[in-house]
């Protein structure tokens, strides 16, 4: 298959299903040649004051709503949450910033550069780096892949709009293959399971908990892990410029963040505690493999500068750029650098990055 054939059989399925039974196209088939729109900046300087009475955020950051009882951070909103929307995948998350129904959320690096391309205007607000892999490859029953250079020829689960979808390009670039090399099956990452478990692809990238539920449940039929030095840099907290751009909103913002990066450093001191809360309670994943998803992970940092996380995100764009999967774009837009090391003064030193 050539690339333009490849590409060509991922633009056919990039029609992505969101929430409300919306669809929408995530500018697979944007030209190369064209540049992103220049998002908006917000206006005006942070607020200093707390939020007005009646300040409401809708907040789609499922981890800080259940950290915040017992971390003992309730106490500490300064506004009213109005809706905790159990979505997470950034497509959904981009649909909700469309549809006004959510000012707030959390995601990887990726659906900031894809609601970008495709005219929706949102900022970064906070950033945590994980400088460890967060994704592993998993394969179909039965599937012959024992590493990444594996992949040629083969059906690989992929989201353009989402973590997994640089994953799967980074991994690719990693081995020394072009998409030409292998068939993207263009899918949300919510599907990837399913994928695998039918052999509709034969690999596709997952994290925890699904990639401990899935090998615990298809291990015996061949399926394993394929590991990568593939690093998914990015998690951030991000907001549409209308909602930055209300300065009572952007107080509520500005107030949330430090809650929810001492939120991740309360579940990173109380594993137990957080096991039982999110992974078995939450995730449906026994006692035992959370404790093993625990111990895989790293401890949380906030950077006290966001230029490496800018440098990352504009590599993110180019490589997608390079792909044709959206338009080049200047990464630095996409940060309200107002907010740059709240996250970070409000943890303790070790858990700050300064390099």
């Amino acid at each position: 298959m050539s690339f333009h054939e490849a590409r060509k059989a991922v633009d056919r399925r990039t029609f992505i299903a969101l929430a409300g039974g919306t669809i929408l196209s995530l500018a697979a088939c944007a030209p190369q040649t064209r540049t992103a729109t220049t998002a908006a900046e917000p206006s005006g300087t942070l607020p200093t004051g707390s939020p007005p009475p009646g300040t409401k955020l809708s907040i789609a950051v499922r981890s800080t709503r259940l950290q915040l009882g017992p971390a003992g951070l309730e106490k500490d909103l300064t506004f009213t949450v109005s809706e905790w929307p159990n979505l997470s995948a950034g497509p959904d998350i981009i649909q909700g910033f469309r549809a006004h129904s959510i000012d707030l959320a959390t995601n990887a690096g990726i659906p900031p550069i894809q609601a970008h391309a495709i005219g929706v205007d949102a900022k970064i607000v906070a950033v945590q780096v994980r400088p460890n892999p967060s994704y592993v490859f998993a394969t179909a029953p039965g599937s012959d892949i024992k590493k990444i250079e594996d992949f040629r020829g083969k059906k690989i689960g992929f989201s353009q709009g989402q973590a997994q979808g640089v994953v799967v390009l980074r991994a690719l670039k990693e081995a020394g293959l072009s998409n030409s090399d292998v068939e993207l099956v263009a899918l949300p990452s919510t599907q990837f399971l399913t994928a695998l478990q039918s052999k509709q692809v034969d690999v596709a990238p997952l994290g925890e908990p699904t990639l401990t539920k899935y090998l615990g449940q298809y291990e015996k039929d061949g399926a394993r892990g394929v590991k990568t030095d593939v690093v998914d840099l990015l998690t951030v907290l991000w907001a549409p410029t209308e909602v930055l751009n209300d300065e009572a909103k952007a107080a509520a913002v500005r107030d949330f963040i430090p809650l929810w990066s001492r939120g991740l450093v309360w579940a990173w001191e109380n594993t137990d505690e957080w096991i039982g809360t999110y992974y078995v309670k939450d995730q449906g994943v026994t006692k035992e493999d959370g404790k093993r998803i625990v111990a895989s992970l790293h401890k949380p940092q906030f950077p006290v500068s966001w230029d490496k996380a800018i440098k990352w995100e504009q590599e993110t764009a180019d490589l997608l750029a390079d792909g044709g999967f959206v338009p080049k774009q200047d990464a630095s837009e996409l940060f309200d650098r107002r907010f740059e090391g709240l996250a970070a003064k409000a943890v303790s030193a070790k858990y700050r990055e300064t390099s």
